[in-house]
């Protein structure tokens, strides 16, 4: 047991009271305070994944009580990975926020930017199924703050959305909490894996509609169609570094989905047989073909950057849906390709506001900084539609590589290929109108100028620094794709992590007496 676990808990949970009591009237303390939390976090996170990189799995017990009894956290090669992601994408993200201003436009940013990384991180780490909810209860209140930063009706408005959507998501969380636990008196996931595979056939009711209800609850996380509606309005009207955090957010529910659905209702369970491929890849293909249209007809910036969000997970949850090793080894890759585009158009877009006072894709004289703007809204178009060279291109294929066996591999391969059409001529068509287009328009030519501002060199930092770990994603695509197939093969094979959790090798706890 390593109390290195909890440090990416703990550490923000300590570090955003602090601000708030400590230096909530001098921004230069709340930056330099945050941006060490966050170098911190990045190192513990590091060392974190570097233990857990030869298979092993770490595990932490809260006052000491023994799972399933206590709460446990628990560390193996997925949850560390996605804890190193979310803490290095907060490193860019902030300094973006810090070189824009955009944290000191409202009041108590880098407190709630904190307590965002705490239930994020809090979600990937926890081994018990009631402390996911606890954190996505954490991060959902964190992420209504960071939303409405800086105020405004449009944004109030998008907030109030997405704070209906995800209580909804919650209400149907503690119905699938209490139906699990009725029915094997444990929410520990280690501990439930095993009594879930002792239910009888008779007795399979309870936890089919349980297993149906989780489901939902994260493929609203994950903005699956037709539960993605909070996402577009969302996403475009939240302060940009905000939105660019929110990358990792969708996320949670695909890891929550993989976590669950590989462990506890794995897709050779005779209890949820079915459940996996009756509605899951359909839904995914068509959030991939939405998600593109909406980024074909979406007419501003901000927009279109969060329909590809929603085409992005339907890629993602494509993957996932096969429940094979290769898929989900795949699903594993473009996660981190997804997150750190997605990311890298939501800042991009930023900078046209700033460049020219606005996101809309109408000609426009030319903005402010147009050309560095540019250079880097082609490099993430390109990574973002799955171009060659970039890691986009390189994800779908291994997307396509795993449904090749699929009953449905037409379809897959149809509309992955016709959805990446669409989404290139989307892109291409909103950088030709926001920047091609601009230069054959003159001050002179009745048009107003340009109202914004020159963006910082920080924020050009930022935004360099995601692409290139895009750049690096894709030069070693090789030696991810081989880490995440070796993550795939641990999590079809979860016997390690729930005799380590639990204790007792080779001794798994009983079913209640009535299952």
């Amino acid at each position: 047991m390593t109390h290195w676990i909890a440090a990416p808990i703990i550490l923000p949970a300590l570090l955003a009271p602090f601000i708030v009591l400590a230096a909530r009237y001098h921004i230069g303390i709340q930056r330099v305070f945050s941006v060490a939390g966050i170098l911190s976090l990045i190192a513990i996170a590091a060392g974190l994944a570097w233990q857990v990189s030869d298979g092993s799995v770490q595990y932490y017990r809260m006052g000491d009580w023994a799972a399933p009894f206590g709460i446990v956290l628990v560390a193996d090669r997925l949850s560390t990975m996605m804890v190193l992601l979310t803490s290095v994408l907060a490193l860019f993200v902030l300094l973006y926020a810090i070189g824009s201003n955009w944290d000191n436009r409202g009041r108590h940013f880098h407190a709630l930017f904190q307590f965002q990384l705490m239930g994020i991180l809090g979600a990937f780490l926890t081994g018990d199924l009631f402390n996911l909810f606890v954190f996505f209860e954490v991060l959902l209140i964190a992420s209504y703050g960071l939303m409405i930063h800086a105020g405004g009706n449009a944004r109030l408005r998008a907030g109030v959305q997405y704070v209906l959507f995800n209580l909804i998501g919650s209400t149907l969380f503690l119905f699938a909490l209490g139906a699990i636990y009725a029915e094997t008196g444990t929410l520990n996931m280690a501990d439930l894996a095993a009594r879930v595979q002792l239910i009888t056939p008779e007795a399979t009711v309870g936890i089919r509609v349980a297993a149906v209800l989780l489901l939902l609850v994260f493929a609203i996380k994950a903005a699956l169609v037709p539960l993605h509606f909070w996402l577009p309005s969302s996403y475009a009207e939240a302060p940009a570094p905000v939105a660019a955090l929110f990358a990792i957010m969708t996320k949670v529910g695909a890891y929550a989905i993989i976590r669950v659905y590989t462990m506890i209702f794995p897709p050779d369970l005779a209890v949820t047989s079915g459940l996996h491929d009756v509605w899951l890849l359909p839904a995914a293909l068509i959030s991939l073909a939405i998600g593109m249209l909406g980024v074909l007809a979406a007419r501003r910036l901000d927009r279109l950057v969060a329909f590809s969000v929603i085409g992005s997970m339907g890629m993602v949850m494509i993957a996932i849906s096969l429940f094979t090793p290769a898929g989900i080894a795949a699903a594993l890759y473009y996660i981190i390709h997804s997150t750190l585009a997605g990311a890298v158009l939501f800042l991009i877009s930023d900078l046209v506001r700033t460049g020219r006072g606005n996101v809309d894709l109408t000609a426009q004289p030319p903005m402010l900084g147009a050309a560095l703007t540019a250079a880097m809204f082609f490099a993430g178009a390109i990574a973002m539609a799955g171009l060659p060279p970039l890691s986009g291109f390189l994800g779908k294929l291994l997307v396509l590589e795993a449904a090749y066996e699929n009953p449905l591999m037409v379809w897959i391969w149809v509309i992955v290929l016709s959805s990446s059409l669409i989404s290139i001529l989307g892109f291409a068509r909103a950088g030709s109108v926001t920047f091609w287009k601009a230069q054959s328009l003159t001050r002179d030519d009745n048009e107003d100028p340009a109202t914004g501002d020159m963006p910082s060199a920080l924020s050009y930092v930022a935004i360099g620094g995601l692409l290139a770990l895009l750049a690096a994603h894709t030069v070693f695509a090789g030696q991810v794709h081989g880490y995440t197939t070796k993550m795939a093969a641990q999590l079809f094979a979860p016997d390690a992590y729930m005799s380590t959790v639990l204790e007792t090798p080779g001794k798994l706890s009983k079913p209640k007496e009535d299952h």
